[in-house]
């Protein structure tokens, strides 16, 4: 059975906040929190001081921007190399990325979606392998939202399977971009978790999104995550048993407060599934 790094229920650090978590008398706080490691890597001064300070406090794990895992232009070495001395020097407890592309001749500041193909699929999975040989340790991909499918073979869940084998790498499942994508695409969110391998699943993600149409929703990590979200939160737990969640929250970020009462809602749910326990 895979045990995950960490545990509990977590926090994506954002500088906003940075300085009163450190000094908060909040209870709790976050069991873990996450950092995208380009905005950390090569910094010095009070930034470093402060990142030094949070991980000696609390676990932290690794969720990457830039690796473009799907992009067309080869892999960045440097990078790379750059980044396992990241992940070594602040005792990085697990490193992932999204199932996207994100740069072609520089970055584009977005993560595209690749062809849902066999060809795409053992092109990441190939890249994939070269980045945990760099790196020394596995790495995740998260499954990502997207608003168009061009030149699709086969659907999303059989290529997210297909890669996954492929590369022999763990999932960050994002429950919110299933939710997302489900309403974007038409299928059944619950059907499309519960054919996930337990066995790979290593973290899960959840977050808010904006409602443009009732068919239509868009991925902005910007609002408070929805009750039909949690919903689904809850039968991931029901169907894999407690598996270490993070909480993520890019803008319109409200106090710190009120990120910890969502992250409570976390650990309700977690603690909810522990007392009942459906797995299978």
């Amino acid at each position: 059975m895979h045990v995950p790094p960490i545990g509990g229920a977590g926090l994506g650090l954002r500088r906003t906040f940075l300085d009163e978590l450190l000094q908060t008398d909040f209870r709790p706080l976050p069991d873990f929190l996450e950092i995208a490691p380009e905005n950390w890597m090569g910094m010095g001064g009070a930034y470093a001081e402060k990142l030094q300070a949070v991980s000696e406090r609390f676990p932290l794990v690794c969720h990457g921007l830039s690796l473009s895992i799907g992009g067309p232009q080869p892999l960045d070495r440097e990078f790379l190399r750059r980044l396992r001395g990241f992940l070594d020097q602040y005792g990085i407890r697990a490193y992932s990325e999204h199932l996207s592309y994100s740069g072609d001749q520089g970055h584009l500041y977005d993560l595209l979606p690749l062809p849902f193909t066999e060809a795409a699929a053992r092109y990441v999975a190939e890249r994939v392998r070269q980045v945990q040989d760099a790196l020394g340790r596995n790495m995740a991909l998260e499954n990502v939202s997207y608003y168009a499918a061009p030149g699709a073979e086969m659907t999303e869940l059989d290529f997210l399977l297909r890669v996954l084998e492929l590369a022999d790498c763990e999932l960050l499942l994002d429950v919110n971009n299933v939710f997302v994508n489900a309403v974007n695409h038409g299928y059944d969110p619950a059907a499309f978790i519960m054919a996930l391998p337990p066995e790979r699943i290593t973290c899960l993600h959840v977050a808010g999104h904006l409602v443009e149409a009732e068919d239509l929703r868009i991925d902005t990590h910007g609002d408070a995550v929805i009750e039909d979200v949690w919903q689904l939160l809850a039968q991931t737990y029901r169907r894999f048993g407690v598996l270490p969640t993070l909480l993520e929250r890019d803008f319109n970020i409200p106090p710190l407060s009120g990120l910890l009462a969502e992250v409570g809602i976390i650990r309700k749910l977690q603690a909810d599934a522990v007392a009942s326990p459906v797995h299978g």
